[in-house]
């Protein structure tokens, strides 16, 4: 078609808070390097996640209306973006995050085919989807905090109320990090409302289904950040003891001290923290892109990056963490507002760089920038990888003994 790409991004904020509107997100270098950016808003949290087909029949399907205000976006996208100088048939969707998770999820989704042409999903991916058991039980602990028990009740619950229970719905997960993990056996559990796989919008697991082709001819650039779970060690305390760190990886193995040698292997001198941190940020978020990559590898061009950039913002404890990549994507290191992530002198060659490999993917579906060196396609087993630094360089396989850990090992919902 004639126009200008298109880009559509979709929040992070673990279905729970964002917005597109956010200054993280401000269009403006897309614009100026001539894509047309969209940035979308969808119902989060209870008004967009909680599933009720188990309270009255006639809302079954509510779990996912979240993902169904995306793709409304998308449709959208597809009747007017023309008007905007936009092109509808060269259509890219990324996001980061619980973004992310929703880029790998509509890959899967029958009512989003043929809305989107290409994805990119940074730091988040086909791990997400609930089961429709674990729904009900996530939406029988959200009534029971907010003390409702029917439709009627919830249907005259004002917006507060049910914000509140909201909140104490996720106070009382993040209490007890360990027993929920374990409850639920899933690195997501922390977040309780997420997508549903409930055989209809979201037909099955959406890492399966990539496997089988269902998004076969959509070229996917998909990556992690190397230190993801920095961010969170800000709000969780890191084990202190070699008993309380198993017991952490307890949650991620079988075989825990099998798990604690491979990383101590690949990680020597580490701290009992960045050891935690290392095996967290694999199980949440590089292990699952892993996954995906390869799933996908099948089927059409996948590129995969993990970026090593380590902010100095909040003394260095940020690092290389979760959402860091952002600003670089956006090509928005300079806008004094982002400094509390990137810090005042973040590279902005590597800021340029990542931007314009994120619009050539979107433009001509390769991710290139001269100042980036070749970036090799992924194959089935999943390397090579794209490590995003102020020098960046290809790695053929960049976490060889942890890699092959989790090769034999399986994540906790498997």
């Amino acid at each position: 078609g004639s126009g200008l790409a298109v880009m559509v991004w979709i929040h992070g904020g673990g279905f729970e808070m964002g917005s597109g509107s956010s200054p993280l997100y401000h269009g403006e270098s897309f614009a100026r390097d001539g894509v047309v950016l969209v940035t979308l808003n969808y119902r989060l949290g209870a008004l967009g996640f909680l599933e009720l087909g188990n309270v009255d029949p006639a809302y079954a399907g509510s779990g996912n209306l979240g993902l169904l205000d995306q793709v409304a976006a998308l449709q959208w996208v597809q009747q007017n973006i023309s008007q905007f100088g936009g092109d509808a048939s060269n259509v890219t969707i990324f996001g980061e995050s619980a973004g992310a998770m929703s880029v790998s999820t509509l890959l899967t989704m029958p009512r989003a085919k043929g809305l989107f042409h290409k994805a990119i999903a940074q730091s988040g991916a086909a791990s997400a989807g609930r089961s429709p058991e674990q729904a009900s039980v996530d939406t029988a602990e959200f009534l029971e905090l907010a003390g409702l028990s029917t439709i009627e009740q919830l249907n005259e619950a004002s917006v507060q109320e049910l914000l509140a229970a909201h909140a104490a719905m996720g106070a009382a997960r993040m209490a007890d990090p360990e027993g929920l993990v374990e409850k639920h056996r899933s690195p997501l559990a922390f977040l309780p409302f997420r997508p549903v796989t409930d055989g209809q919008e979201v037909p099955s697991d959406p890492l399966a289904a990539v496997g089988q082709g269902t998004a076969a001819g959509i070229p996917l650039l998909i990556g992690t950040n190397l230190e993801e779970w920095k961010l969170f060690a800000l709000m969780t305390p890191p084990a202190t003891t070699e008993e309380g760190l198993l017991a952490r990886f307890g949650l991620v193995s079988e075989n825990p001290a099998e798990a604690l040698q491979a990383y101590r292997s690949e990680h020597p001198g580490a701290s009992l923290a960045d050891l935690e941190g290392a095996v967290l940020t694999d199980f949440v978020f590089r292990i699952p892109a892993t996954r995906l990559a390869h799933a996908q590898a099948a089927h059409a061009p996948v590129w995969q990056y993990r970026f090593d950039w380590r902010s100095p913002a909040w003394n260095g404890m940020i690092g290389a963490a979760h959402a860091v990549e952002i600003p670089f994507v956006f090509d928005l290191v300079h806008d004094h507002r982002l400094h509390v992530l990137v810090g005042p002198e973040a590279p902005a060659e590597l800021a340029s760089a990542m931007h314009l490999a994120w619009i050539e993917f979107a433009r001509a579906g390769v991710p290139a920038a001269p100042q980036l060196p070749v970036w090799p396609l992924a194959d089935v087993t999943g390397r090579p990888v794209m490590l995003l630094e102020a020098v960046s360089q290809v790695a053929l396989d960049p976490e060889p003994l942890t890699t092959q850990f989790w090769a034999s090992a399986h994540l906790a919902e498997d």
